[in-house]
């Protein structure tokens, strides 16, 4: 882009152009080199405690509103005591109250806001993707208590997920009442979320991770320290509210050896085939209601008739079932009785899943996971008992890795379950097992359970960490030395008679103007030069101001961004001395080349053999 569009460019836009980057970007809004922390980043961490706080409240809500819905459900009585809808006399005429819980559901999503269909996740990570990370404000009222309603009646869904929607939703609803970022917005509603997560389990780093993997999809300082904040104060309320022992308890659990570590990453290997599937699934049956010739406010109570049918066949499908991934882990809940159990569970909450209507996918995925690991896990056993295979810690492999398998949350998957359980033990096996379902998901899926839904929208989902490549290089890596200038002192009449000429580089539309020792003075235009000032003007006369500039240890972020702001396709690079020279220019196609060395790391294979140190002195 010619040069006299970045004067043009400053002046429309009011800002003051300055002679060095600083007062320049700071008006833009950017720094040389992106800040790991500043001020705002710490009123953005103050934020986020008082969220996290608000997001540990939630969720003790949504427990005591699904226990009420629940007993009032399935006992007839008001209590907010946590009880199973298991456990109810009510005979076949329970099967109507899931039916009954989904049309509530429906109506809910019709006439109150559609958001709170599905299990929240993609939801959320659909608005920071591409809604500038804002919530409705209804649906932080709304999700609670629809998943309330369906979960108390016996839909077969955690309570998790619905927490981390709704503290994602408080997050970014506290981010839209203040004056806050895009960004800013983004790191309150992944605060939320994962302070939901954090109450909800007792599994701060792992809720941190989830926050990382599946809503803000960087690790940036400025966005991780106020999520880990959130997720602090969330434990901390938990703590007062419920304490501080395991999630899962598990009895005390063998140490793997090498032999029993290969056999629970091929259990990981397989239950990440069966996540695949179970991902599939979810979505075929979403397909199939989204083919009934009725309107999907009805789905919910349609899904609701299985899931009243397979719960009177099996009461323990029904409701969050955490009670169940206790005995799986534990060694309770084995055999036969963990083969129907999960297979029940399975059925019943893909079709709940599949209408539409409000709950969790995390508790039932460790229920499958868990009952499809224990199960493995017990035929290695018998079947190569000198590797020393435990069932109990195969099923804590088996939880662990379908929600890696489904959801691509490596990290997340293993922390969770070690956190979960407390057991130091497992941590080996959930490695193993967890990285063997993550690369068989990679390789036969291409999006997750997470993300199927808002990629078939057309969102573009990341699911890669890179580095910015513009932020590590500096300017001076990609500028263009060679630069045609203009000196100060030289008269029109010279300069037209060698535009006229055809001389190289008399083509361009702007010209740098240096004065003595190459400093520069400013920029002019080739319509400047051509304009009606009389032939002994000197060029330096015809600099009206100050240009935009960077400086050669400027990172080339630092220029695109600058770039972008002011509308601008080329910037002068000049020295950092107190007379500032011209020693280069920086354009949008030298930051298109910076590129090449990232797609040359990433495409070249090449043998190269192993070289000795050699002193930075040494001659070379």
């Amino acid at each position: 882009m010619p040069f006299h569009e970045i004067e043009r460019a400053s002046t429309t836009a009011g800002l003051p152009v300055a002679p060095t980057l600083g007062p320049a970007l700071e008006q833009l809004g950017i720094r040389r080199r992106t800040a790991l922390f500043d001020r705002r980043a710490v009123v953005i961490c103050a934020i986020a405690v008082g969220v996290g706080i608000v997001a540990s409240l939630f969720a003790e809500l949504l427990g005591a509103l699904i226990a009420l819905v629940t007993n009032l459900a399935y006992y007839g009585r008001v209590s907010t005591a946590h009880v199973s809808p298991g456990g109810h006399a009510l005979g076949p005429i329970a099967i109507a109250l899931p039916v009954l819980g989904g049309l509530v559901v429906g109506l809910m999503a019709r006439f109150g806001s559609e958001k709170i269909r599905g299990h929240g996740i993609p939801e959320a990570m659909e608005q920071v993707l591409v809604g500038g990370s804002r919530i409705p404000p209804r649906v932080t009222f709304l999700k609670p208590l629809s998943a309330a309603i369906a979960i108390g009646t016996g839909g077969p869904f955690g309570a998790e997920g619905p927490i981390i929607a709704t503290g994602g939703a408080f997050g970014s609803l506290v981010g839209q009442l203040l004056e806050t970022t895009a960004s800013e917005r983004k790191r309150l509603l992944a605060a939320g979320a994962a302070a939901g997560m954090t109450a909800t389990f007792g599994t701060p780093v792992s809720a941190v991770l989830l926050a990382i993997e599946l809503l803000l999809f960087e690790l940036r300082p400025a966005s991780l320290v106020p999520v880990a904040f959130a997720c602090t104060a969330a434990m901390a309320m938990r703590a007062a509210f419920d304490g501080t022992g395991a999630f899962f308890a598990v009895p005390a659990l063998p140490p793997a050896g090498g032999a029993a570590l290969a056999i629970y990453a091929a259990i990981g290997a397989l239950v990440g085939v069966a996540a695949v599937g179970v991902t599939r699934a979810v979505y075929a049956i979403e397909d199939g209601f989204g083919r009934l010739p009725i309107h999907w406010m009805w789905w919910p109570a349609l899904g609701g008739v299985v899931v009243g049918a397979v719960g009177w066949l099996e009461p323990r499908t029904l409701g969050v079932g955490y009670d169940n991934i206790t005995g799986l882990v534990s060694g309770h809940i084995v055999g036969t009785a963990a083969v129907v159990l999960c297979t029940l569970k399975l059925v019943s909450w893909l079709f709940a899943l599949g209408s539409g209507t409000s709950g969790g996918t995390l508790a039932p995925l460790f229920t499958m996971g868990g009952g499809l690991g224990a199960v493995l896990g017990a035929a290695c056993a018998l079947g190569l008992p000198a590797a020393g295979v435990d069932p109990r810690v195969a099923a804590v492999v088996g939880m662990a890795a379908l929600f890696a398998g489904a959801s691509r949350a490596l990290l997340t998957s293993v922390v969770f379950a070690f956190e979960a359980t407390q057991s130091q033990t497992v941590l080996l096996p959930l490695l193993a097992g967890c990285s063997a379902a993550f690369m068989v998901s990679c390789l036969l899926m291409r999006t997750t359970i997470m993300t199927e839904k808002i990629v078939r929208r057309g969102v573009g989902v990341p699911d890669e960490f890179l580095p910015d490549t513009l932020e590590q290089l500096p300017v001076h890596a990609a500028m263009s030395r060679d630069v045609v200038s203009l000196p100060a002192d030289r008269t029109l009449r010279e300069v037209r008679a060698w535009l006229d000429g055809g001389a190289p580089g008399s083509g361009h539309q702007g010209f740098p103007v240096v004065g003595a020792a190459g400093v520069l003075r400013g920029v002019v235009t080739r319509r400047d030069l051509l304009g009606s000032a009389p032939g002994e003007t000197r060029v330096g006369e015809l600099v009206v101001r100050e240009p935009i500039v960077v400086h050669p240890d400027d990172s080339l972020r630092a220029a695109a961004d600058c770039m972008t702001l002011a509308s601008v396709g080329r910037l002068p690079v000049v020295s950092r001395d107190a007379a500032p020279r011209l020693v280069g220019i920086v354009s949008r196609s030298d930051l298109v080349g910076a590129h090449r060395l990232r797609l040359q790391e990433a495409s070249e294979r090449r043998r190269e053999m192993p070289r000795q140190d050699v002193p930075d002195d040494a001659p070379r």
